[in-house]
C-alpha cells in the first residue's frame, strides 16, 4: 500500500485507498509546499492534482524536487489541472486544463464527462490544494452540496485517495462541520507561537480506521522547498 508523504508519517498504518482526507490550513502555513511534496512522493505511481496556482509554477517546483515532469506527463502518470486560470475569468490552455469554470453547474458537467470516460485512475492520489476557491463563484449551499454529493463519493467508488484543502476561518461553522463529518480524516496545517518564536506545524485531528499521532508536529523546509517532519 502506498504512503501519503507527511500524513502517513503520523499514522501507524497507511491511509487506505478510497479515503477522503480534509486539510484545514492557515494561509501562512506550509500547506502549499506540503501539497507539492505529497504530489512528488506519489507521482511515479500516478497523481492527479488541481492547484489554484499557476501550473508552470507547480511544474517548476516539482522539477526542483527531482521529478522529470515532462516524462511523467507524457506517460500520463502526472496530471496537473489548472484551477488558477479560471479564477481569473479566462479559459485555460494548459494540457489538462479541463476545468474552465469553477461554478458548480459547470463542474458537475465536467465530473459527469470524466465519469463517462473513466478518467479517474484507481489507486491514484488526487489533490485539490484549495477548495475554498469555489466559494468565490458559488453560494455556500451550492458548493457544499457539490462537495458532498459529487467530490467525496468518488474516492471510495474508484478506490483512489483524495486530499482536499480548505482555508481556515473563511467559511461558516456549518460548512466546516459538514466537510469534517464527511471526511475520513482531518489534518490541520498552521503556525504555532512558542516562547522560542513561531514554528510551522501540522496535526492529525482525526482519522477513521487508522491509529495516528494527535500531537502537534513541527515541519521543516529545505532549500528546494521540500517539507518534512522535524525529528
Amino acid at each position: 500500500m502506498r504512503k501519503i508523504p507527511l500524513v502517513d508519517d503520523l499514522t501507524r498504518n497507511p491511509v487506505p485507498p478510497g479515503s477522503n482526507v480534509l486539510i484545514e490550513f492557515e494561509l501562512t502555513s506550509q500547506w502549499y509546499n506540503s501539497s507539492i511534496a505529497m504530489a512528488a512522493g506519489w507521482a511515479k505511481q500516478g497523481v492527479d492534482i488541481g492547484f489554484v496556482q499557476p501550473p508552470d509554477r507547480v511544474r517548476i517546483q516539482l522539477t526542483g524536487l527531482g521529478l522529470n515532469v515532462d516524462e511523467l506527463e507524457r506517460s500520463d502518470r502526472l496530471r496537473i489541472h489548472d484551477w488558477y486560470t479560471p479564477t481569473l475569468g479566462r479559459k485555460s490552455l494548459d494540457k489538462y486544463g479541463g476545468i474552465q469554470s469553477l461554478k458548480v453547474a459547470d463542474l458537475s458537467i465536467q465530473f459527469r464527462i470524466m465519469d463517462d470516460l473513466n478518467e479517474l485512475w484507481p489507486d491514484s492520489l488526487r489533490i485539490a490544494d484549495n477548495c475554498s476557491a469555489l466559494a468565490r463563484f458559488n453560494d455556500e449551499k451550492s458548493w457544499m452540496e457539490f462537495m458532498l454529493t459529487r467530490v467525496f463519493p468518488i474516492a471510495p467508488v474508484m478506490k483512489l485517495t483524495r486530499i482536499l484543502g480548505i482555508m481556515k476561518g473563511v467559511h461558516s461553522e456549518w460548512a466546516y462541520r459538514q466537510l469534517e463529518g464527511s471526511a475520513d480524516g482531518v489534518v490541520e496545517f498552521k503556525l504555532q507561537d512558542t516562547d522560542q518564536g513561531t514554528r510551522d506545524v501540522m496535526q492529525v485531528r482525526s482519522m477513521r480506521n487508522v491509529h495516528y499521532r494527535r500531537e502537534l508536529t513541527g515541519l521543516k523546509v529545505d532549500h528546494s522547498f521540500l517539507v518534512r517532519l522535524k525529528t
